[in-house]
């Protein structure tokens, strides 16, 4: 048997390795969302899932994304960003209409105990860090928030298109 007998295996099992790496490279930041989707989905209750990690995550792919139009980089590490960036939307979007959802549901009951007055249902306090006298701040904070972001990113991008030296 000569040395370049098994050439004709070698080289699509490389490309085969080579495309599995790629698919787990982009499907593998997802893949610990898919249980916690479908227990936030099946328990409609996402209390224990932050929505500050997806915040964080957005921002990183986001960024990742834009360095991309400046410096091309692997196209599996693009398409990661991407897949990260709809799985983050998904959950926060999942999230949001479960506590939508949960806060409807408090204040129905509590409406229907003050009818009655024959049960008396009480809503469990809101977990607010800052508190409730604060939240009109926090909403006027997210606006320099996102527009120094913005410049941020704009500055970057030229940035990264200038010619190596």
């Amino acid at each position: 048997m000569e040395p370049g007998g098994l050439e004709w295996l070698l080289v699509p099992m490389q490309q085969l390795v080579s495309w599995g790496a790629a698919g787990a490279m982009v499907f593998g930041g997802v893949v610990p969302y898919i249980p916690q989707y479908r227990d936030i989905r099946r328990t409609q209750n996402a209390e224990g899932f932050s929505t500050y990690v997806c915040l964080v995550l957005l921002v990183a792919n986001i960024l990742r994304i834009l360095f991309w139009f400046g410096r091309r980089f692997e196209s599996p590490l693009l398409w990661q960003s991407i897949i990260m960036i709809i799985t983050m939307l998904l959950m926060l979007k999942l999230c949001t209409e479960v506590r939508v959802s949960n806060e409807l549901n408090i204040k129905r009951r509590s409406f229907a105990a003050a009818d009655s007055k024959d049960e008396e249902i009480k809503a469990p306090p809101k977990r607010s860090y800052l508190g409730p006298r604060h939240a009109e701040e926090q909403k006027a904070n997210q606006v320099p928030f996102w527009y120094g972001y913005q410049v941020v990113t704009s500055d970057v991008w030229p940035v990264n298109r200038c010619p190596k030296r």
